[in-house]
């Protein structure tokens, strides 16, 4: 039986008026720095076990399952307030926890939810560091580095937009390498990019398999659209809180404390890019969606162009930022090249090796 929890991390349940949150910790000895880390969709924290206890030791880590996630509890996800439920919750853990000030690491969507933390609670920041983000416009449904929205109710982007197979087989608890929707194929295939070369697999297929599915967490509610591809994004699930018509942060670039930003890629990334397997834009345009319009009506989403401009403002207004792009590397690059990321990650907080 595979052992979930690594050797050196404590595990408790941190109750707050939000919500029942797990919580990860790597302790460490006396006023130490906090570095807490926000884990993406379709995963918990247990992703970033490896991560914090490559933390010196005199650094404290935290990760915290947001609420469907994990062992967090399974509360209903209002989309009309984008990430908001979930750095809310952060916040309210953080509080419960003591924590006034800390480094912050977001991966993903938790990268979007560090954004939407640094609008509402940016005072507590001290550095943020954010792995293949979400655009600050959103998933899907955008076009330019402007973030211009293609449609008013943002067609073509939420709940409707995933393969049902994938929700089944999330709810089944399937750890199979049967067909291309089983958690684990879609980890081998979308989360990194050479699967071969990375050990723990077992335990990131559970993480991902933490996920709860319904039309309140994943991957929430779709309603019908007239245009394509037919349906828009719903008001309640984790899919449509990142929906362009429900989120876009880009007033971070007027924080009045302003961190300084380290942007974590890989080059290679098949989620969060300028042309990404996930964008149903880019599905239609390569015939995997059928009647797709063209590329004047429903282009891809240029991911990257949109938070490298974003970043740009924020630097040009007062702010830092550092762009580390990885060759040869897919979703998750402080799994794929750890060596890279925690030495990235320690010079980026002030903390020696």
């Amino acid at each position: 039986m595979v052992k979930t929890l690594f050797d050196g991390i404590a595990k408790r349940t941190v109750a707050t008026p939000r919500l029942r949150a797990n919580v990860l910790e790597k302790p460490a000895a006396g006023d130490a720095e906090t570095v807490v880390f926000i884990h993406g969709n379709v995963s918990s924290s247990l992703f970033f076990q490896p991560t914090m206890l490559a933390l010196p030791e005199d650094v404290r880590g935290i990760a915290i399952d947001l609420r469907g996630f994990g062992d967090s509890e399974t509360l209903p996800v209002d989309a009309t307030r984008g990430l908001r439920d979930y750095s809310d919750d952060v916040a309210s853990v953080l509080t419960e926890l003591g924590i006034h000030r800390a480094h912050f690491v977001g991966w993903s969507m938790g990268a979007g939810v560090m954004f939407q933390y640094l609008l509402d609670h940016g005072q507590s920041v001290e550095t943020l560091t954010i792995i293949a983000p979400v655009s600050p416009y959103g998933f899907g449904g955008s076009t330019g580095a402007d973030g211009r929205v293609l449609t008013a109710d943002g067609a073509g982007t939420g709940g409707g937009a995933v393969n049902p197979d994938f929700i089944a087989r999330l709810e089944a608890g399937d750890t199979s390498e049967d067909g291309a929707t089983s958690p684990r194929v879609v980890y081998r295939a979308m989360y990194v990019k050479h699967p071969e070369n990375l050990p723990h697999e077992d335990i990131w297929v559970e993480s991902m398999l933490s996920t709860k599915t319904g039309p309140g967490n994943y991957p929430g509610t779709s309603v019908p659209s007239d245009n394509w591809p037919g349906f828009a994004a719903g008001d309640t699930g984790i899919l449509n809180t990142m929906s362009p018509v429900h989120y876009n942060v880009t007033e971070i670039v007027n924080v009045a404390k302003k961190p300084p930003i380290l942007w974590v890629r890989g080059v290679d990334d098949a989620i969060v890019g300028d042309h990404s397997f996930y964008d149903m834009n880019v599905l239609g345009e390569v015939g995997a969606v059928p009647g797709w319009p063209g590329e004047d009506v429903a282009p891809a989403q240029p991911m990257i162009q949109q938070t490298r401009a974003v970043l740009e403002q924020y630097q040009a207004n007062g702010g830092t930022y550092r762009e580390l792009a990885l060759e040869d590397c897919g979703h998750s690059p402080f799994l794929e090249y750890p060596d890279l990321f925690n030495q990235a990650l320690r010079e980026h907080i002030g903390v020696a090796q």
